[in-house]
């Protein structure tokens, strides 16, 4: 009697005994009803099905917000002076002011938005290669397209384009020039961080005298081709 009072009691201790736990739901509840921090509303799940992503695309545009076209240059004006840098055919970083580029000359300008940028890399720059043989027919020096980039870009730029020598790409960094003939365009609300830049436009300058000018509102791109200085020379 006594071994089997042992085993029975060896038995008895060795059982595990696994109680039943709760579920999850009752957990919560029970959490909830005991907090006055959290009331049951707050602690609803959302059991819905994810909702799938939508992605949009917009094309750059280089509009401006303002509908007027205007700038402090006009017709029969000077041109005012600012330093404008490119590189040479050796490599080389030079200086130019706008004075001494158009000084006893017949220099056409043209400005675009921004290198490496669709419309002036694909329509604008190479409109005025295309013409340059004409333009310079009919009088023309000098041929230079104006940005605000750097002297740098500009080179890359060019060299992308394989221009030769028949457009001189200078650099208006600071934006000197393009603030001082007033055709400065903000794009500041663009998401490819383009900040202030220059208008499009295009136009005749002899001996330092503003003869013609096409300016575009933003960056659009109708009147400042190539094309269109010729029909008025």
């Amino acid at each position: 009697m006594a071994s089997q009072a042992t085993a029975a009691a060896l038995c008895f201790t060795n059982r595990v005994v696994v109680p039943k736990l709760p579920s999850s739901s009752s957990l919560l509840s029970h959490f909830v009803s005991r907090s006055p921090k959290f009331p049951a509303t707050a602690l609803r799940l959302n059991r819905r099905a994810p909702r799938p992503l939508h992605y949009t695309t917009r094309t750059l545009s280089f509009s401006s917000s303002s509908t007027a076209i205007s700038a402090t240059i006009s017709v029969g004006d000077k041109l005012p002076d600012a330093t404008l840098s490119y590189f040479d055919g050796n490599g080389d970083l030079q200086t130019v002011t706008v004075s001494d580029l158009t000084k006893g000359k017949k220099v056409v300008l043209f400005a675009v938005p921004g290198a490496f940028t669709p419309t002036c890399s694909q329509k604008h720059v190479p409109g005025f290669v295309e013409k340059s043989g004409e333009l310079k027919a009919k009088g023309v020096d000098t041929i230079a397209c104006i940005s605000v980039n750097d002297a740098f870009v500009m080179q890359a730029w060019k060299a992308d384009l394989k221009v030769g020598d028949e457009v001189l790409f200078l650099s208006d960094g600071n934006g000197e020039f393009t603030r001082a003939l007033g055709v400065t365009l903000d794009l500041s609300d663009k998401p490819v961080g383009l900040g202030v830049r220059s208008r499009r436009y295009a136009l005749l300058a002899e001996d330092g005298v503003v003869k013609i000018l096409n300016l575009e509102e933003g960056g659009a791109f109708s009147v400042s081709s190539a094309e269109e200085i010729l029909k008025a020379l």
